[in-house]
């Protein structure tokens, strides 16, 4: 008798990657995931490759991920790809304190997100 497994999280045409740890804050990253949200994969990548936004790297990782997903793991044709979704939500924080003057201090305050992409394949109408 072993475990059932567990259901897919996503459908049947459909490939996911999450990246949990980014460091950076949310609002930065969904500038980033805002530009590639309802694109073709091909045009998603190439914006997140030419971006001047720093968060664009670690969005273009995650997009990678999903795309060797869809393609290694559900076989599924990478160049009809589209990102369906991209979500990003807040992570843990790092609290720092930095020293001030007459004996106080300072909180400082180190945010991480998670970016959760996922890609469909569509029909070529």
């Amino acid at each position: 008798m072993s475990k059932q497994a567990a259901p897919r999280r996503v459908g049947d045409k459909e490939a996911l990657a999450v990246n949990t740890t980014i460091r950076g804050s949310a609002q930065k990253l969904n500038l980033v995931a805002a530009l590639i949200r309802g694109r073709r994969v091909e045009d998603a990548m190439n914006i997140l490759t030419f971006s001047t936004k720093g968060m664009a790297v670690e969005a273009r990782k995650v997009l990678a991920s999903a795309i060797a997903n869809a393609e290694n793991n559900h076989n599924l044709d990478v160049d009809a790809l589209v990102v369906a979704e991209a979500s990003v939500g807040k992570s843990i924080t790092m609290k720092r304190f930095h020293t001030r003057g007459r004996g106080k201090s300072t909180r400082i305050l180190k945010p991480f997100s998670r970016l959760r992409i996922v890609v469909r394949e569509v029909e070529e109408a």
